[in-house]
């Protein structure tokens, strides 16, 4: 096991750790099941079961016989949970969406939630925990689940696809086709117009996607390879003297401890900056005269809420 360990840690490659592994394929080749979509499953069992369970908690009870405490969330977790749920609609999305945030935000959340948990999955080492359990499953570079999947560009580009096809189609449902088109030119001259129209129709059905799509990738896939050479150095290292062991074992797993810490700060700051900017991009697509209307009456509400506070 020990020997084995070492052959984990000494990797050559130290993207060896985050790439996708094949698990299954036909005889043809073709990819039938891989790490990515274990990861994938297993985010998605523990989004259900996991949102399900938060939800229970957080739901109102009966003030007739509970009185106040029917309105007090159950669980201190579920309350952590309702606090970024609040916060993401609240102070995230609500200046930008305005009256379309309620009908919007369970896209929003989905995205934002989906995406942290498999940020968060991909710093659990289950790969090389079946790996140690299965040395043959190491050395032919296979297993059933692990890995980071928002590190696969194939994976953020079904998510930026998603994300397109909403801020696409809210922006329809919004403006009307003609109104989108239009929107599109931005009220410049005719002349230049047909240009504008172009540049503006690549960002929406292209450039937009592969830029949450890269942003994403880029992210997840440096952090995950620096913490594996760091980790790395301990392997290449073991079987020297001890003098040399020692001080590189303790430099190594305390410079991937603080890029652990790192990469727990990115995985939520990654999740929110993809539904942050999908939100954006909803916004931009919008009736922009209607906006100083809207935050008008969003600050008189404000101020009605200050003095029923009062």
């Amino acid at each position: 096991m020990l020997n084995h360990l070492t052959f984990l840690l000494a990797e050559t490659d130290p993207s060896a750790h985050v790439w996708n592994h094949l698990f299954w394929k036909t005889e043809s080749g073709y990819w039938l099941w891989s790490s990515n979509q274990g990861n994938l499953v297993l985010s998605a069992i523990i989004l259900i079961f996991g949102m399900g369970w938060v939800a229970k908690h957080v739901s109102t009870g009966d003030e007739k016989t509970q009185g106040a405490a029917a309105f007090v969330t159950k669980n201190r977790f579920a309350h952590m949970i309702e606090v970024i749920c609040v916060y993401l609609r609240e102070e995230v999305a609500r200046p930008l969406l305005h009256d379309r945030t309620d009908r919007l935000m369970p896209f929003l959340w989905t995205l934002f939630f989906f995406i942290l948990v498999n940020n968060l999955l991909g710093l659990v080492p289950i790969m090389d925990v079946i790996h140690l359990l299965k040395p043959d499953w190491a050395a032919d570079h296979i297993t059933p689940v692990g890995g980071t999947a928002t590190q696969n560009v194939w994976v953020n580009g079904v998510l930026a696809v998603f994300a397109a096809v909403v801020f696409n189609g809210a922006a329809i449902a919004r403006l009307g086709v003609g109104g989108y088109f239009k929107h599109m030119t931005g009220g410049a001259p005719i002349l230049v117009a047909p240009m504008i129209f172009v540049l503006e129709l690549l960002g929406q059905i292209f450039i937009k996607p592969v830029a949450l799509t890269v942003r994403l990738f880029a992210n997840m896939t440096a952090g995950h390879i620096l913490l594996a050479t760091l980790i790395g150095f301990v392997g290449a290292v073991w079987n020297l003297g001890f003098l040399i062991k020692a001080p590189v074992t303790l430099i190594a797993f305390g410079g991937a401890f603080a890029i652990t810490i790192l990469e727990l700060f990115v995985a939520f700051l990654q999740a929110f900056i993809f539904m942050f900017l999908t939100a954006v991009f909803i916004s931009l697509m919008d009736h922009h005269d209607d906006h100083g209307h809207e935050h008008g009456h969003d600050h008189g509400h404000g101020h009605e809420h200050a003095h029923a506070a009062a």
